[in-house]
């Protein structure tokens, strides 16, 4: 990798955006150097086009929120409150566990849309951390983990527009970020998993700004060549989808043709030996922005939005709440308990036996951002 640049910690954090920190340093040897630990957000939710001005939800923005689910019912299971994030935050997109922490990279957060935020939860003592940003600001970052590496690929540079084709690694054993080689093709809203020790990178949205039209590319990075190829395409071109590996096979759940005007409820797996996509049951709430994670060999689906946005004023807006779980064995849904509070997204990741789901967006769009971190578990 001999085209690698290495970006130090240190000289990164100088252009970091500035987070309330909480005084010392906690270390914890078996993930890698000490990092600093911040302090909860004192405000649940923020407005990033008044500056990240704090803000409070009102009654119509409440009524947005929607817990209901056709699937049959399964087993309950129940939500609580965590340590809420160091500010409120959304359009990160997505996060990624490692070694038993949660870390969330980028997204909107005070008044800007182009953060380079870094943050690691560890649930051992309910605490964020402050770890090396990345070294340029981005939101809808597509990451994934594997071998003690964080993947942040892609992503839009300014509000959900001008996607770029940068693509970097992190290493959770030094704190410290590398330039990898480029996207073949710039996107952002993508989704990221690993599958036999190689990463890959499906769907998303692209330029121009104007259409900033939803793709089906699918491309696969090999970490040991610093390579990317091309794979089958995703059948039904979107982004802002649900996506994990489970059992040797790709599902991509959900998402959004262009806008969230537009969800579907379609499932695709790919088949890696046969390079190839197939149909599984629908998803039962048709949703895009929503967390997907494996937990109990099921596949957990979690809020999302949808509906009509027009010079910014909501039309048939919809925040989801529902949980939904995938049983790959039956092909068959089920609902669980819904979130505490409907966002859509979130950072959500499968650490033991729960299921941690931090920040996210309040509202339909990405105007007011929220703190919040709540978890999920069946007990």
């Amino acid at each position: 990798m001999n085209r690698r640049h290495i970006l130090g910690a240190s000289a990164a954090m100088l252009a970091a955006p500035a987070l309330a920190r909480s005084q010392g340093a906690a270390h914890h040897p078996h993930h890698g150097p000490a990092l600093r630990p911040l302090a909860p957000s004192p405000q649940p939710y923020a407005n990033v086009f008044e500056g990240g001005a704090p803000h409070h939800l009102t009654p119509q923005q409440e009524a947005q929120r929607v817990t209901d689910s056709a699937a049959p019912a399964g087993p309950a299971g129940r939500w609580v409150a965590r340590a809420d994030m160091p500010i409120p935050r959304s359009e990160m997109a997505w996060a990624t566990a490692w070694a038993g922490r949660m870390h969330v990279v980028g997204g909107y957060g005070e008044g800007r849309f182009n953060q380079a935020y870094h943050t690691v939860y560890d649930p051992g003592p309910d605490r964020w951390y402050d770890a090396a940003p990345l070294p340029r600001g981005a939101n809808h970052v597509a990451v994934v983990a594997d071998a003690g590496k964080v993947y942040a690929l892609g992503g839009f540079i300014q509000q959900n527009r001008l996607s770029d084709d940068l693509a970097y690694v992190y290493d959770v054993a030094t704190d410290r970020w590398s330039e990898i080689a480029r996207l073949p093709r710039a996107r952002a809203a993508a989704a990221a998993v690993v599958l036999g020790g190689k990463v890959h990178l499906i769907g998303g949205a692209t330029d121009p700004a104007d259409e900033r039209a939803s793709i089906g590319w699918h491309e696969v990075y090999d970490p040991a060549a610093d390579k990317w190829e091309r794979r089958r395409p995703l059948p039904a071109a979107r982004d802002h989808v649900g996506c994990v590996a489970h059992n040797g096979v790709i599902h991509v759940i959900g998402g959004r043709f262009n806008t969230f005007q537009y969800n579907t409820d379609l499932h695709h797996v790919y088949l890696p030996q046969d390079d190839t996509w197939e149909l599984r049951a629908p998803l039962p709430t048709s949703r895009s922005g929503h967390g997907m994670v494996v937990y109990r060999d099921r596949l957990f689906c979690m809020g999302g939005e949808g509906g009509i946005l027009q010079n910014r004023v909501p039309r048939d807006a919809k925040v989801f709440g529902q949980m939904e779980s995938y049983d790959p064995a039956t092909d068959s849904w089920q609902k669980h308990a819904p979130m505490l509070t409907p966002r859509h997204a979130v950072a959500a990741t499968a650490i033991g036996d729960w299921i941690y789901v931090a920040g996210g967006g309040a509202v339909l769009g990405g105007m007011v951002q929220s703190a919040i971190h709540e978890a999920f578990t069946l007990g």
